[in-house]
Protein backbone atom coordinates (compact mmCIF):
# COMPACT_ATOMS: atom_id res chain seq x y z
CA UNK A 1 0.00 0.00 0.00
CA UNK A 2 1.94 3.69 -0.77
CA UNK A 3 2.00 6.91 1.11
CA UNK A 4 -1.34 8.32 -0.76
CA UNK A 5 -3.51 5.21 -0.11
CA UNK A 6 -2.44 4.96 3.66
CA UNK A 7 -3.59 8.25 4.14
CA UNK A 8 -6.79 8.17 2.21
CA UNK A 9 -7.72 4.73 4.96
CA UNK A 10 -6.49 6.88 7.75
CA UNK A 11 -8.52 9.90 6.77
CA UNK A 12 -11.83 7.40 6.44
CA UNK A 13 -11.09 5.86 9.74
CA UNK A 14 -10.63 8.98 11.37
CA UNK A 15 -13.91 10.15 9.75
CA UNK A 16 -15.67 7.35 11.10
CA UNK A 17 -14.38 7.85 14.64
CA UNK A 18 -15.23 11.73 14.18
CA UNK A 19 -19.05 10.70 13.50
CA UNK A 20 -18.96 8.20 15.86
CA UNK A 21 -18.23 10.76 18.32
CA UNK A 22 -21.01 13.39 17.21
CA UNK A 23 -23.83 10.82 17.18
CA UNK A 24 -22.72 9.64 21.27
CA UNK A 25 -22.13 12.88 22.12
CA UNK A 26 -25.81 14.21 20.28
CA UNK A 27 -27.73 11.20 21.98
CA UNK A 28 -26.63 11.84 25.00
CA UNK A 29 -27.51 15.06 24.67
CA UNK A 30 -31.02 14.54 23.82
CA UNK A 31 -30.87 12.23 26.87
CA UNK A 32 -30.32 14.98 29.19
CA UNK A 33 -27.25 13.22 30.47
CA UNK A 34 -25.13 15.64 29.18
CA UNK A 35 -26.34 19.19 30.54
CA UNK A 36 -25.69 23.26 30.02
CA UNK A 37 -22.37 23.00 31.89
CA UNK A 38 -21.03 19.65 30.45
CA UNK A 39 -21.84 21.49 27.01
CA UNK A 40 -19.87 24.49 27.93
CA UNK A 41 -16.91 22.43 28.35
CA UNK A 42 -17.10 20.37 25.13
CA UNK A 43 -17.81 23.53 23.19
CA UNK A 44 -14.46 25.61 25.14
CA UNK A 45 -12.78 22.08 23.78
CA UNK A 46 -14.20 22.34 20.45
CA UNK A 47 -12.72 26.18 20.49
CA UNK A 48 -9.74 25.42 21.66
CA UNK A 49 -9.10 23.07 19.24
CA UNK A 50 -9.88 24.99 16.71
CA UNK A 51 -7.18 27.90 17.78
CA UNK A 52 -4.73 25.89 18.89
CA UNK A 53 -4.71 23.54 15.50
CA UNK A 54 -4.18 26.87 13.89
CA UNK A 55 -1.17 27.93 16.28
CA UNK A 56 0.21 24.95 16.02
CA UNK A 57 0.42 25.38 12.08
CA UNK A 58 2.78 28.37 12.66
CA UNK A 59 4.40 27.47 15.92
CA UNK A 60 4.96 23.61 16.00
CA UNK A 61 4.89 23.12 11.96
CA UNK A 62 6.88 26.27 10.36
CA UNK A 63 8.69 26.83 14.05
CA UNK A 64 7.63 30.22 14.33
CA UNK A 65 6.84 31.46 18.19
CA UNK A 66 4.21 34.01 18.04
CA UNK A 67 2.22 35.08 20.92
CA UNK A 68 -0.57 37.27 19.33
CA UNK A 69 -3.07 34.32 18.38
CA UNK A 70 -5.66 35.84 21.29
CA UNK A 71 -5.31 39.16 19.06
CA UNK A 72 -6.71 37.23 15.88
CA UNK A 73 -9.50 35.52 18.03
CA UNK A 74 -10.39 39.09 19.23
CA UNK A 75 -10.94 40.05 15.27
CA UNK A 76 -12.90 37.39 14.21
CA UNK A 77 -14.90 37.43 17.49
CA UNK A 78 -15.90 41.13 17.18
CA UNK A 79 -16.74 41.15 13.71
CA UNK A 80 -18.99 38.08 14.26
CA UNK A 81 -20.47 39.73 16.63
CA UNK A 82 -21.25 43.31 15.23
CA UNK A 83 -22.46 41.49 12.31
CA UNK A 84 -25.17 39.48 14.14
CA UNK A 85 -26.07 42.12 16.43
CA UNK A 86 -27.76 44.11 13.31
CA UNK A 87 -30.51 41.83 12.85
CA UNK A 88 -29.56 38.70 14.64
CA UNK A 89 -30.00 36.05 11.44
CA UNK A 90 -28.45 32.85 10.80
CA UNK A 91 -27.53 34.89 7.50
CA UNK A 92 -25.88 37.36 9.41
CA UNK A 93 -23.58 34.92 11.48
CA UNK A 94 -22.32 33.04 8.55
CA UNK A 95 -21.21 36.42 7.08
CA UNK A 96 -19.77 37.04 10.60
CA UNK A 97 -17.77 34.18 10.66
CA UNK A 98 -16.25 34.64 6.89
CA UNK A 99 -15.92 38.38 7.60
CA UNK A 100 -13.83 37.54 10.73
CA UNK A 101 -11.62 34.74 9.25
CA UNK A 102 -11.25 36.82 6.42
CA UNK A 103 -10.00 39.96 8.34
CA UNK A 104 -7.85 37.92 10.62
CA UNK A 105 -6.06 36.79 7.70
CA UNK A 106 -5.44 39.86 6.20
CA UNK A 107 -4.18 41.28 9.48
CA UNK A 108 -1.79 38.26 9.49
CA UNK A 109 -0.25 39.08 5.89
CA UNK A 110 0.06 42.57 7.38
CA UNK A 111 1.44 41.53 10.22
CA UNK A 112 3.85 38.80 8.93
CA UNK A 113 5.38 40.58 5.99
CA UNK A 114 7.21 42.43 8.61
CA UNK A 115 7.41 40.54 11.84
CA UNK A 116 8.38 37.59 10.29
CA UNK A 117 11.49 38.46 9.32
CA UNK A 118 12.48 38.53 12.92
CA UNK A 119 13.53 35.39 14.60
CA UNK A 120 12.54 33.75 18.54
CA UNK A 121 12.60 36.22 21.47
CA UNK A 122 11.97 39.03 18.70
CA UNK A 123 9.41 37.49 16.75
CA UNK A 124 7.39 36.74 20.02
CA UNK A 125 7.92 39.93 21.29
CA UNK A 126 6.19 41.46 18.16
CA UNK A 127 3.39 39.53 17.97
CA UNK A 128 2.56 39.83 21.16
CA UNK A 129 2.76 43.68 20.94
CA UNK A 130 0.27 42.85 17.81
CA UNK A 131 -2.36 41.45 19.90
CA UNK A 132 -2.19 43.96 22.47
CA UNK A 133 -2.88 46.63 19.71
CA UNK A 134 -5.44 44.83 18.67
CA UNK A 135 -7.04 44.71 22.53
CA UNK A 136 -6.63 48.42 22.89
CA UNK A 137 -8.38 49.22 19.68
CA UNK A 138 -11.54 46.96 20.78
CA UNK A 139 -11.15 49.18 24.27
CA UNK A 140 -11.63 52.20 23.14
CA UNK A 141 -13.55 51.81 20.08
CA UNK A 142 -17.30 52.58 20.13
CA UNK A 143 -18.30 49.29 17.51
CA UNK A 144 -16.51 46.93 19.36
CA UNK A 145 -18.43 48.59 22.92
CA UNK A 146 -15.78 50.11 23.91
CA UNK A 147 -14.30 48.87 28.01
CA UNK A 148 -17.66 47.36 28.19
CA UNK A 149 -17.91 45.12 25.47
CA UNK A 150 -20.64 43.55 23.38
CA UNK A 151 -23.55 41.53 25.21
CA UNK A 152 -26.60 39.37 24.15
CA UNK A 153 -24.95 38.21 20.81
CA UNK A 154 -27.20 35.84 18.98
CA UNK A 155 -26.16 32.45 19.95
CA UNK A 156 -26.43 30.63 16.69
CA UNK A 157 -23.73 27.67 17.78
CA UNK A 158 -24.36 23.90 18.83
CA UNK A 159 -22.98 20.79 19.37
CA UNK A 160 -23.32 19.38 15.24
CA UNK A 161 -21.84 23.11 14.49
CA UNK A 162 -19.18 22.82 16.39
CA UNK A 163 -18.11 19.71 15.54
CA UNK A 164 -18.40 20.46 11.90
CA UNK A 165 -16.07 23.53 12.51
CA UNK A 166 -13.28 21.81 14.59
CA UNK A 167 -13.62 18.53 12.09
CA UNK A 168 -13.22 20.83 8.89
CA UNK A 169 -10.25 22.36 10.50
CA UNK A 170 -8.46 19.75 11.14
CA UNK A 171 -8.94 18.09 8.12
CA UNK A 172 -7.83 21.58 6.32
CA UNK A 173 -4.41 22.13 8.40
CA UNK A 174 -3.86 17.82 8.01
CA UNK A 175 -4.33 18.38 3.67
CA UNK A 176 -1.95 21.65 4.03
CA UNK A 177 0.69 19.83 6.03
CA UNK A 178 0.77 17.35 3.82
CA UNK A 179 1.03 19.44 0.94
CA UNK A 180 4.03 20.63 -0.56
CA UNK A 181 3.53 23.78 0.94
CA UNK A 182 3.24 22.30 4.13
CA UNK A 183 6.61 20.60 3.43
CA UNK A 184 8.14 23.49 2.63
CA UNK A 185 7.14 24.65 6.43
CA UNK A 186 8.50 22.35 7.62
CA UNK A 187 11.87 22.62 6.24
CA UNK A 188 11.84 25.89 7.10
CA UNK A 189 11.57 24.69 11.08
CA UNK A 190 14.17 21.97 10.75
CA UNK A 191 16.82 24.36 8.93
CA UNK A 192 15.34 28.01 7.98
CA UNK A 193 19.39 28.11 5.89
CA UNK A 194 18.83 24.69 4.43
CA UNK A 195 15.70 25.28 2.99
CA UNK A 196 16.58 29.16 1.36
CA UNK A 197 19.84 27.31 0.12
CA UNK A 198 17.01 24.98 -1.43
CA UNK A 199 15.44 27.32 -3.43
CA UNK A 200 12.38 27.36 -0.79
CA UNK A 201 10.75 31.44 -0.35
CA UNK A 202 10.74 31.38 3.41
CA UNK A 203 9.12 34.48 4.11
CA UNK A 204 6.29 33.36 1.61
CA UNK A 205 5.77 29.94 3.83
CA UNK A 206 5.90 31.30 7.14
CA UNK A 207 3.47 34.39 6.08
CA UNK A 208 1.73 32.13 4.50
CA UNK A 209 0.94 29.51 7.30
CA UNK A 210 0.77 32.82 9.56
CA UNK A 211 -2.31 33.85 7.50
CA UNK A 212 -3.81 30.56 7.67
CA UNK A 213 -3.58 30.04 11.21
CA UNK A 214 -4.70 33.68 11.74
CA UNK A 215 -7.72 32.34 9.17
CA UNK A 216 -8.77 29.34 11.97
CA UNK A 217 -8.44 32.10 15.04
CA UNK A 218 -10.68 34.22 13.41
CA UNK A 219 -13.35 30.88 13.19
CA UNK A 220 -12.14 30.09 16.53
CA UNK A 221 -13.22 33.49 18.02
CA UNK A 222 -16.39 33.64 15.94
CA UNK A 223 -17.61 30.80 17.60
CA UNK A 224 -16.37 31.51 20.76
CA UNK A 225 -18.00 35.06 20.35
CA UNK A 226 -21.96 32.87 19.14
CA UNK A 227 -21.73 30.39 22.29
CA UNK A 228 -20.36 32.52 25.08
CA UNK A 229 -22.94 35.72 23.94
CA UNK A 230 -20.50 38.20 25.72
CA UNK A 231 -16.96 39.91 24.47
CA UNK A 232 -14.97 41.93 26.31
CA UNK A 233 -11.21 43.24 25.90
CA UNK A 234 -9.79 41.93 28.83
CA UNK A 235 -10.76 38.23 27.21
CA UNK A 236 -8.20 38.71 24.57
CA UNK A 237 -5.24 39.82 26.79
CA UNK A 238 -2.14 38.20 27.29
CA UNK A 239 -3.19 34.97 29.08
CA UNK A 240 -5.39 34.16 26.39
CA UNK A 241 -2.74 33.56 23.89
CA UNK A 242 -0.63 32.18 26.52
CA UNK A 243 -3.49 29.56 27.03
CA UNK A 244 -3.79 28.83 23.55
CA UNK A 245 0.42 28.38 23.34
CA UNK A 246 0.02 26.19 26.60
CA UNK A 247 -2.76 23.67 24.62
CA UNK A 248 0.03 23.21 21.71
CA UNK A 249 2.76 22.59 23.92
CA UNK A 250 1.29 19.87 26.20
CA UNK A 251 0.18 18.08 23.07
CA UNK A 252 3.44 18.15 21.27
CA UNK A 253 4.58 20.98 18.69
CA UNK A 254 3.99 19.20 15.09
CA UNK A 255 1.15 16.79 16.05
CA UNK A 256 -2.91 17.68 15.66
CA UNK A 257 -3.39 14.60 17.58
CA UNK A 258 -1.70 16.00 20.91
CA UNK A 259 -3.51 19.17 20.50
CA UNK A 260 -7.10 17.58 20.19
CA UNK A 261 -6.31 15.37 23.47
CA UNK A 262 -4.02 18.39 24.85
CA UNK A 263 -7.44 20.91 24.06
CA UNK A 264 -9.93 17.78 25.67
CA UNK A 265 -7.41 17.02 28.95
CA UNK A 266 -6.81 20.62 29.85
CA UNK A 267 -11.00 21.67 29.63
CA UNK A 268 -11.56 18.71 31.60
CA UNK A 269 -9.23 19.37 34.69
CA UNK A 270 -10.16 22.84 34.72
CA UNK A 271 -13.89 21.85 35.05
CA UNK A 272 -13.21 18.97 37.84
CA UNK A 273 -11.30 22.03 39.53
CA UNK A 274 -13.73 24.11 39.47
CA UNK A 275 -14.84 23.39 42.99
CA UNK A 276 -11.76 24.22 44.43
CA UNK A 277 -11.25 27.76 43.67
CA UNK A 278 -8.53 28.49 45.88
CA UNK A 279 -6.29 26.00 44.62
CA UNK A 280 -7.31 25.41 41.48
CA UNK A 281 -4.74 27.40 39.60
CA UNK A 282 -2.14 26.50 42.32
CA UNK A 283 -2.95 23.13 40.76
CA UNK A 284 -3.31 23.47 37.62
CA UNK A 285 0.19 24.92 37.30
CA UNK A 286 2.06 22.02 39.40
CA UNK A 287 0.36 19.40 37.20
CA UNK A 288 1.93 21.28 33.84
CA UNK A 289 5.40 22.40 35.68
CA UNK A 290 5.41 18.02 35.98
CA UNK A 291 4.60 17.46 32.58
CA UNK A 292 7.22 19.83 31.23
CA UNK A 293 9.49 18.28 33.60
CA UNK A 294 9.02 14.68 32.84
CA UNK A 295 7.92 14.86 29.33
CA UNK A 296 8.81 18.65 27.76
CA UNK A 297 8.02 17.30 24.30
CA UNK A 298 4.46 17.07 25.17
CA UNK A 299 2.19 14.23 25.37
CA UNK A 300 2.44 13.32 21.80
CA UNK A 301 5.78 14.87 20.92
CA UNK A 302 5.76 15.65 16.97
CA UNK A 303 3.93 12.00 16.25
CA UNK A 304 0.06 11.57 15.23
CA UNK A 305 -1.92 8.82 17.25
CA UNK A 306 -1.81 6.25 13.25
CA UNK A 307 -5.52 4.51 14.17
CA UNK A 308 -4.64 1.81 11.34
CA UNK A 309 -1.33 0.98 13.26
CA UNK A 310 -2.95 0.54 16.42
CA UNK A 311 -5.31 -1.59 15.05
CA UNK A 312 -2.37 -3.43 13.24
CA UNK A 313 -0.77 -4.13 16.47
CA UNK A 314 -3.58 -5.74 18.34
CA UNK A 315 -4.23 -7.60 15.40
CA UNK A 316 -0.50 -9.31 15.69
CA UNK A 317 -1.56 -10.11 19.49
CA UNK A 318 -4.67 -11.84 18.30
CA UNK A 319 -4.18 -15.51 18.49
CA UNK A 320 -4.47 -16.77 14.91
CA UNK A 321 -7.21 -18.98 14.11
CA UNK A 322 -6.07 -22.91 13.57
Amino acid sequence: MDLKQQRRRNTVITLVLALGSLVIIQALIMAKVIRSYQMVTISTICINIILAAGLNLVTGFTGQFSLGHAGFMAIGAYACAIFTLRDGSLVSFALGVIAGAVLAAICGILIGIPTLRLKGDYLAIATLGFAEIIRIFAQNLTITGGAAGLSNIPKFTNWPMLWAFTVITLLLIVAFIHSSHGRACIAIREDEIAAESMGINTTKYKVMAFAIGAFFAGIGGALYASTFYILKPTTFGFMKSIDILMVVVLGGMGSMTGTVIAAAVLAIITMLLQSFSELRMVLYAVMLVAIMLFRPQGLMGDRELGVPEFLKKRLKKAPKAE
